[in-house]
């Protein structure tokens, strides 16, 4: 975290993006359609919101800049992609160690979120793996090896629904 407004956190952090910008209904017009098809060119996103292209490429820019937009990428099927078995993991960590353990969670193979969280646990992390087993190794062999980590527990994903806008 920061110390001040405006500063990054320090080497593991870029620096903070300056405050947000109010959206205009363009500007969420335009963020719909890049959530459902982030491949969409600058003239279908200007010709569905009624502005020149230039505008559009502007605006998607500045959006771009301003941290809004914080990428583009595939949407992937991780079952499909031979990642069969998902879940959430809830760890309890040594206070103050965020930053440690934020860093080792990057490096596990299938991690795709991790956040801080409030209440009766601290870091939730979803992990996409091949199967139980490989869960089970990641779990047991690489998550519980974090000596920051002072308790696991791994709740099994059934079935999901991606609630953003489909392309």
């Amino acid at each position: 975290m920061a110390d001040r407004p405006g500063e990054g956190g320090g080497p593991d952090e870029p620096p903070a993006p300056p405050p947000p910008r109010p959206l205009d209904a363009i500007d969420q017009d335009i963020l719909r359609m890049l959530q459902a098809d982030g491949r969409a060119s600058i003239r279908s996103v200007a010709e569905r919101v009624h502005v020149s292209r230039a505008n559009a490429y502007a605006r998607i820019n500045r959006l771009v800049e301003d941290g809004v937009i914080r990428g583009f990428g595939a949407r992937v099927d991780h079952e499909r992609a031979g990642h069969g078995t998902s879940a959430y993991i809830t760890l309890k960590i040594v206070q103050n160690s965020w930053r440690t353990v934020r860093a080792e969670l990057r490096k596990l193979p299938g991690a795709s979120h991790i956040a801080l969280v409030g209440g009766d646990f601290d870091v939730l992390l979803l992990v996409h793996t091949p199967d139980n087993r490989a869960l089970r190794e990641l779990v047991l062999s690489r998550l519980q090896a974090i000596p920051e980590v002072l308790s696991t527990r791994t709740l099994l994903v059934f079935e999901t629904e991606d609630l953003e806008p489909q392309g």
